[in-house]
């Protein structure tokens, strides 16, 4: 008797973790706060692990709140999407009135340990739910400029570890803002081209045609153009303390090489067997560029 008592309760525990890291969109926060701590070793002098824990602490908190507002306000369209009517409030395993309590708890803590680093990552901190939930999330169903204003607070991570570690802003925190921002559009538009029939049972409207069109693939194209060349402005020695050597630069720059390949593919073929191809180069463009611009520092700093 016991022993099932005991994995029952195990069982229920599970299944709330399950949820919560559903709620709170666990992969997706875990990324953002991996951007986040990239942003600091660039702009630390020195490494404090008080100083990441908290970062990364808040920075998770922070993300998980915006993602648990996002779907409290989106469960009756999450309904009608494939993808998400599993989801722990449309599927009925969470209570709106849970999910907000847990939403609302991880906006406090996450300003708070933010705040604790410096008041200014706070307030971007606090500045990025605001824009998430309250601009883009309900522009969703009504333009596709959704993604345009979504790219703002999906922007700041980069940035945010760099404010974290220097509590200023300057030319370095934006440029690293930037290069996240141009990523973002190929990168949700590729998303947005392969769910584009589930998004539609859900009204949301994320191509910036509307369609699957040469047009919507033309502008991934150019936005990657984009995005490559403003990856590599650091070498220029025009942005402050935020510098990259040509060894690293033409590194990233080769990646994002990659990246246009297949955004090349997808106006060529447009199919979602391309766009997902396109959508997983993008994803492994940020985190390789941000890896090596974190090396290119250190290694630099001992040569």
């Amino acid at each position: 008797m016991k022993t099932a008592v005991n994995t029952a309760k195990t069982n229920t525990l599970s299944l709330v973790f399950s949820d919560f890291k559903e709620i709170t969109k666990a992969r997706l926060a875990i990324s953002v706060v991996f951007s986040s701590i990239a942003g600091y070793f660039l702009g630390a002098n020195e490494i404090e692990l008080n100083s990441i824990l908290l970062l990364a602490f808040g920075g998770y908190c922070m993300v998980g709140a915006s993602n648990a507002f996002n779907q409290i306000i989106e469960k009756d369209l999450d309904a009608l999407m494939s993808r998400t009517k599993n989801r722990p409030i449309p599927a009925g395993r969470m209570s709106v009135n849970t999910a907000l309590i847990i939403a609302v708890i991880l906006t406090i803590i996450g300003i708070i340990s933010l705040y604790i680093l410096n008041p200014k990552t706070a307030m971007f901190g606090a500045i990025s739910i605001f824009l998430y939930t309250s601009v883009y999330t309900p522009l969703k169903t009504k333009t596709p400029l959704s993604v345009f204003v979504g790219a703002f607070p999906g922007a700041i991570p980069f940035m945010l570890g760099w404010v974290a570690a220097t509590n200023e802003f300057g030319i370095e925190p934006g440029t690293l803002f930037m290069i996240q921002f141009f990523w973002q559009f190929p990168h949700f538009w590729a998303l947005g081209w392969m769910l584009d029939d589930d998004y539609k049972k859900g009204g949301f409207k994320m191509l910036p045609t509307g369609k699957k069109d040469t047009g919507t693939a033309l502008q991934i194209v150019m936005y990657t153009i984009w995005m490559i060349i403003i990856s590599i402005v650091p070498v220029l020695g025009i942005t402050g303390r935020l510098q990259l050597s040509i060894t690293a630069a033409v590194i990233v720059f080769l990646l994002g090489l990659v990246m246009l390949f297949f955004a090349f593919q997808l106006y060529n073929k447009r199919d979602n067997k391309t766009a997902r191809k396109l959508m997983l180069a993008s994803v492994s463009y940020i985190t390789l560029m941000q890896l090596v611009y974190v090396a290119d520092k250190y290694i630099s700093s001992l040569v």
